[in-house]
């Protein structure tokens, strides 16, 4: 059975840090890369940094150079760490594999506001 629980969203003002983190399965953490999506309101889900199992990473240009993703293989566990952050980077976080796939199961994710 797939779990995938993501952590650690909240409010911060514009220019702050938080750290997400996503534990998931073995099943399908082990064998895929792993990515950070995001979904604003009235707006489709997007993805913003992937890691492969043999850590190579990828970002969308839009977080580039601010957000690190990094996984935990011995812990099923992939972080982002969202650095000056902005405003339009508020939405709810989810964790998945990429590509992901129709029916995959998603988490309830984790808010996270940017606000002064």
């Amino acid at each position: 059975q797939v779990q995938l629980v993501e952590s650690g969203g909240g409010l911060v003002q514009p220019g702050g840090s938080l750290r997400l983190s996503c534990a998931a399965s073995g099943r399908i953490f082990s064998v895929n890369p792993m990515g950070w999506y995001r979904q604003a309101p009235g707006k489709e889900r997007e993805l913003v940094a992937t890691i492969a199992v043999g850590g190579s990473v990828d970002y969308a240009e839009s977080v580039k150079g601010r957000f690190t993703i990094s996984r935990d293989n011995a812990k099923n566990t992939v972080y982002l760490q969202m650095n000056s952050l902005k405003p339009e980077d508020t939405s709810v976080y989810f964790c998945n594999r990429v590509p992901n796939r129709l029916g995959d199961y998603w988490g309830k994710g984790t808010l996270v506001t940017v606000s002064s």
